[in-house]
């Protein structure tokens, strides 16, 4: 027997259950043990911090992340899963100093860089049970208990090494560039990291007047969203081969100017006001024009102010003549290198003005623009100021505007690998896969050096040391190493701030001190090592390592493609040249149910508990896989995974209660079988179920996660709503025939087999159905069904012939529903014929073989097949002015009296079948398209008709005594189950029915006596003048007929 199961589902109950049954037998960890030593399947956790709360997002891509290890287990690999916690950076360090209520960098180091990191340790497990316990519910099997820990000395060891060995290859340097820099964090950021924080910002746009010092009365015009920059400005830059132009223009307060600007953004610049053009020039001209410098706080130690030649200037906004400040652009820097320009830097690290920048000193540069503004326009300098919203990068963890700064920081020389870092991105799987060579690859082709330098405290720090005289450096590659130079053992050593800045040691080439560079590393180079640092390697597990490298599978969301993604390919590549992992899956954004991006300020987070204990793990992930391709954006709310509990798990719990029922009822068991003679019906879910197998195994082996979900979904759908109605009687019947027997074997066939092919995206109801329909009737099978080995599919059951009639026969079936609604006629009352026109004679022939399944469907007495549509439909056609219209012109008129010229009837068919049609005008064969021409369809008298394509259902609507009678009976006995069903009787009880009833009524119960006992399990049926007291009772009216039943078991 198997263990009953209640048609009322409570989700959270039931995975709550299988749970505990995973915990109390270890059975995560049997997936581990029982596989050691079959081929390795390499998973990478990407590391997350866990000094955050988890949210939505964590679970869409935790779920993403589960698939392909739970399917590689059931197919025999080994996958180990280790789990890793990112525990540095800057994301730990602005928590604690949230908590400290610290504002600036010198807060830190006046309270201690000692108690600051400290506290950054602790803080970087503030919510670690959260994630456990948000992991352990929605089943992401991960092993945290030898999860890797960035912090820990070994890992930082093994960060040592590779850059050490990068250091030898030449690839790390010191350099002085423009960098993105946080004023808020103190510290240069990677263009990748930059990458991650753009957002739209409001910010001035502003025309300023450069005047020429050789031409009074004419200016340069330049545009700048930066005037903060503008105390730093040293030159302009214009195109040479851009046509420029000198114009006039009328001055307010009287008088004339001249404004030199591109010629081609005249219109942009000036709108409607009137100017006129004095003289043209290329751009060439103005090389070398001097003008007068805007502001002289900081007095230039070179020549500047003058114009220079640039190809990057362009004409798409602004004047066409490009402000330059060297140091605060990156192209400014390099003109200025070029040029010999002078760099003045008025901004400090706190992104404040500088003293000597009097009026504004000690404020924050972005404060300071509108005072610059007026005074621009105190002196006649500011031409025109507006606003612009374009995209603008933020740091992208305390959300602080970066500004641009020229600063000395480490890099590493990633553009000197860029051809193998595109070449190894090709042996890369995608997934979407126009992310390879669209943003992965676009990045990487556009690659430049990797800004590794970060100017803070909690990380791995940078292990350069340098020589206080002679300036000599050195990397150092390990802890041995260091212990060596320094004479002492350092073995144990904390490797963090202040402690590894303490450790100094003698230079090689002069009397001085070896002391370590400030900087510590970008946090994306700490989590890009994993795959070599989790190991300490090359210090140990050099075995484990090289087993476990490079990765089969990663997932996570779009933005690491700057990220994580990089980080783990730019390493693998510069370290062994090679690529870290072979299938990537890129996630798409999580919106709220409206669409919208999520955020505490719009008030529109979810909160993923709340889902989980309204409708559990299962429905969440399942929504999650379903709802759109990984790669694109999803909508997500607890609406909509309600949806997946009401559409689909109650769909396939249903169907699994109903066989748990009879199958108990019958006392069937697996072994009951012998030989089986299948139906037609059987058949084709048979071949239905081996097809499925196939399609999902081929979708999960390419990662294609829609593939193997959504054939699920359709194959549930069909088997409850199509194979277990059309079956209901082989099941009911009382006699256990070879038919009924057929029946049991083929719907268990189908639920195990669902059950397994559910494990790695539903793992709890596959755990549920499994160990119900598996492990009750077989202690010997294995213990769990992510024990079990992945279905396998028989190309031999696959009969695609019958999968296509099928198919035809469900899709008429739909439309015969479709016509009956029409009709407005209940699904209970019988109809006389459903007529069928249909696209071919393969067709017809199809009809013909399951009229009998069809008219069982549809409640009618009789399935034909039309000759012509036209006996039960007329259709007109209309040729589209719109479309026709804008196709060909003045020749419409001609074509549309073609068009109404040909056969009707004809033309309907072949557009209504999705074919075009052809007309002769003029002698010119045209072809219209079936969008191009409008069919309608009016069903003729006596008929509803419903239509798709080519096919067409027509209902005989006409009701005589007879069906009437028998759609009463049918009413009747829909009213006697419910009440069996509200006094919870068993559906093996039989009964006494005691009614009531007007005549008409009562006539088609006596007509129909024998039907309705059978389908209620009624050995007595009695009409009486009075109702008995005690017995469960309802009333009801319905087809203006009232009726009174009353029921009792029989004992």
């Amino acid at each position: 027997m198997f263990r009953p199961v209640s048609p009322k589902l409570n989700v959270t109950v039931m995975e709550e259950g299988i749970l505990r049954f995973w915990n109390s037998h270890s059975v995560f960890q049997k997936t581990l043990s029982e596989r050691e030593g079959k081929p390795e399947y390499v998973f990478y956790e990407g590391p997350p911090t866990a000094n955050g709360r988890p949210g939505v997002h964590h679970i869409l891509s935790r779920a993403f992340k589960d698939i392909f290890p739970r399917y590689k287990t059931m197919r025999g690999y080994h996958v180990a899963r280790r789990g890793g916690w990112d525990t540095h950076g800057l994301p730990v360090e602005i928590e604690v100093e949230k908590k400290l209520g610290f504002t600036n960098k010198q807060q830190i180091e006046d309270y201690g860089i000692a108690k600051f990191n400290e506290l950054c340790r602790q803080s970087a497990f503030t919510y670690i049970q959260e994630w456990e316990r948000l992991t352990d519910r929605i089943g992401y099997w991960v092993d945290l208990s030898t999860a890797y820990i960035t912090y820990s000395n070994g890992y930082v060891e093994s960060v040592w090494w590779i850059l050490r060995q990068l250091w030898d290859k030449g690839l790390l340097y010191q350099g002085f560039k423009v960098v993105p820099y946080c004023p808020r964090c103190g510290t240069p950021l990677s263009d990748h990291e930059v990458a991650l924080g753009y957002e739209d910002a409001e910010d001035p746009s502003v025309y300023v007047r450069l005047p020429l010092k050789d031409q009074p009365g004419t200016s340069l015009l330049i545009w700048t969203t930066t005037p903060w920059t503008l105390p730093a400005n040293v030159a302009v830059a214009a195109h040479p081969d851009v046509e420029y132009v000198t114009v006039e223009r009328a001055l307010a307060e009287g008088g004339k100017e001249r404004l030199i600007l591109a010629e081609a953004l005249l219109e942009k610049v000036f709108g409607d006001e009137p100017v006129s053009i004095v003289e043209r020039f290329k751009g060439k001209h103005l090389k070398g024009k001097r003008y007068h410098p805007l502001f002289t706080f900081m007095p230039p130690d070179k020549p500047a102010h003058f114009v220079v030649l640039g190809d990057f200037v362009t004409t798409d906004e602004g004047s066409g003549l490009v402000h330059m400040a060297p140091a605060f652009g990156a192209e400014d820097m390099a003109v200025g290198v070029e040029e010999g320009l002078p760099l003045i830097m008025t901004v400090g690290p706190d992104g404040a003005f500088l003293p000597e920048v009097k009026p504004w000193g000690g404020k924050f540069v972005k404060d300071a623009d509108p005072f610059i503004m007026q005074d621009l326009s105190d002196r006649g300098l500011l031409y025109k100021a507006g606003k612009i919203t374009h995209t603008y990068p933020f740091c992208w963890r305390c959300s602080t505007p970066l500004l641009y700064y020229a600063r000395p920081t480490w890099y590493i020389r990633t553009s000197q690998y860029k051809q193998q870092l595109v070449e190894n991105n090709e042996k890369i799987n995608w997934y979407p896969g126009h992310i390879k060579n669209g943003r992965f690859g676009n990045w990487l082709e556009n690659n430049v050096d990797w800004a590794l330098g970060r100017e803070r405290y909690w990380g791995t720090p940078l292990p350069v040391w340098e020589c206080d005289k002679c300036h000599r450096q050195h990397c150092i590659g390990s802890v041995e190493e260091l212990s060596r130079l320094t004479g002492r053992d350092l073995a144990g050593m904390d490797p963090h701030r202040p402690y590894v800045d303490q450790i100094t040691f003698g230079c090689d080439e002069c009397d001085g001190t070896m002391r370590r560079v400030p900087e510590l590393i970008d946090v994306w180079f700490d989590s890009g090592s994993m795959p070599v640092a989790q190991w300490h390697y090359p210090f140990e597990n050099q075995a484990e390592f090289h087993n476990q490298f490079p990765a089969d599978y990663i997932c996570e969301a779009v933005d690491q493609t700057r990220g994580w993604f990089y980080s783990l390919h730019a390493i693998s590549t510069l370290l062994f040249d090679r690529e870290c992992y072979e299938n990537v899956i890129c996630l798409g954004l999580i919106l709220d149910g409206e669409g919208q991006k999520m955020s505490k300020t719009r008030g529109n987070v979810v909160d993923p508990w709340e889902v989980l204990n309204q409708h559990g793990a299962d429905a969440m992930r399942w929504y999650l896989y379903t709802a759109s391709p990984p790669g694109q954006e999803r909508r997500f709310s607890a609406s909509l995974v309600e949806e997946v509990v009401r559409n689909f798990t109650l769909t396939l719990w249903n169907t699994y209660s109903f066989f748990v029922t009879y199958a108990n009822l019958d006392r069937w068991t697996p072994e009951a079988g012998g030989d089986v003679h299948y139906s037609s019906l059987d058949l084709w879910l048979r071949s239905a179920l081996h097809t499925l197998v196939k399609d999902v195994t081929v979708a999960l082996e390419n990662y294609d996660v829609l593939g193997a979900t959504r054939p699920i979904q359709t194959f549930v759908d069909q088997l409850s709503n199509w194979y277990l109605r059309r079956s209901r009687r082989r099941f009911w019947k009382s006699e256990s025939d070879a038919d009924k027997q057929s029946a049991y074997v083929t719907l268990y066939e189908a639920l195990v087999t669902i059950s397994k092919l559910l494990a790695p995206t539903m793992p709890f109801l596959a755990e549920e159905l499994y160990q119900n329909l598996v492990r009750t009737m077989d202690e010997t099978a294995p213990l769990s069904v992510h024990l079990v080995e992945w279905p396998a599919f028989d190309e031999t059951m696959m009969d695609e012939k019958l999968n296509r009639e099928m198919s035809l026969v469900m899709r008429l079936a739909s439309l015969g529903h479709a016509a009956r609604n029409k009709a407005n006629r209940k699904v209970r009352q019988p109809l006389a014929e459903c007529a069928y026109s249909v696209g071919s004679l393969e067709e017809r022939k199809v009809v013909e073989q399951y009229a009998d399944l069809l008219a069982d469907e549809l409640n009618v007495k009789k399935v034909s097949v039309l000759d012509t549509a036209a006996v039960a439909v007329s259709f007109s056609i209309n040729p589209l002015p719109k479309q026709l219209g804008q196709k060909y012109g003045n020749r419409y008129p001609a074509i549309r009296q073609a068009i109404l010229a040909l056969d009707t009837e004809t033309v309907a068919n072949r557009l209504l079948a999705g074919e075009s049609i052809q007309v002769v005008v003029n002698d010119e064969v045209l072809e219209i398209l079936p969008e191009e021409v409008e069919v309608r369809a009016q069903a003729r008298s006596g008929y509803a008709v419903s239509y798709e394509g080519a096919y067409v259902a027509a209902l005989v609507t006409e009701l005589t005594p007879e069906l009437i009678q028998e759609g009463l009976a049918r009413e009747f006995i829909r009213r006697v189950q419910d009440l069996r069903k509200s006094a919870e009787f068993n559906i093996s009880d039989r009964i006494r029915v005691v009614y009531q009833a007007s005549p008409l009524l009562k006539q088609a119960v006596e007509a129909f006596r024998d039907y309705i006992m059978t389908e209620t399990l009624t050995a007595e049926l009695v009409a009486e003048d009075s109702m008995p007291i005690g017995l469960t009772t309802m009333s009801d009216m319905f087809d203006d007929e009232e009726m009174t039943i009353a029921i009792s078991k029989i004992r």
